[in-house]
């Protein structure tokens, strides 16, 4: 297990997609056990990329940052209202993890509210990429056959209230920026 979360937070600072491993927590260590080891891989390797962007990579982050507009609207809502924008953005599946954790790096985000509010905002995500894997684990030891209809439907319930969370959690980070002045 152990062994697990290193190699997720490793992958998480190197830009692997998240999701890959998250779906194999789900597989090997089952839905809660699976959505724990993936939180704990997660928010580590979030951490070391966050910590890596301040402390080493800064200047050179920051002069990729200062070509992006959308970046320099969104550290400027940050600068207002810190934690509240980075976790409506981390509910957001549309905002890439791995290359958020190294912008916010840069941001004027304490280490402390990155680290708590990244790991509240992942959790959505987390729990359903580990449920999938928890049903595919199901479905190779063939002991989905009785439960499996109402797995596809919690599942297609699931899906629904992603998308539908996504959309909303969009719209409310978009008003949030709006409001802090940093987009028009």
């Amino acid at each position: 297990m152990i062994v697990f979360i290193v190699v997720y937070a490793l992958a998480t600072v190197l830009f692997l997609p998240g999701w890959i491993f998250t779906v194999s927590a789900g597989l090997i260590y089952g839905i809660a056990g699976g959505t724990l080891v993936a939180l704990a891989g997660a928010i580590t390797g979030a951490t070391l990329a966050f910590l890596v962007a301040r402390y080493l990579l800064r200047q050179h982050i920051e002069e990729f940052a200062k070509k992006n507009p959308r970046f320099q609207a969104i550290d400027a809502a940050i600068g207002k209202n810190g934690w509240k924008i980075v976790g409506l953005l981390r509910l957001s599946p549309l905002i890439p993890f791995n290359f958020s954790n190294y912008f916010y790096g840069i941001t004027s985000i304490s280490l402390g509210a990155y680290v708590a509010v990244s790991a509240v905002g992942i959790i959505p995500g987390t729990l359903l990429y580990a449920y999938l894997g928890a049903i595919g684990q199901a479905s190779i030891s063939g002991g989905a056959s009785q439960h499996s209809k109402w797995q596809y439907v919690l599942l297609g319930v699931g899906l629904m209230a992603t998308v539908a969370v996504t959309i909303l959690v969009s719209r409310i980070a978009k008003n949030a920026l709006k409001k802090s002045g940093a987009v028009e």
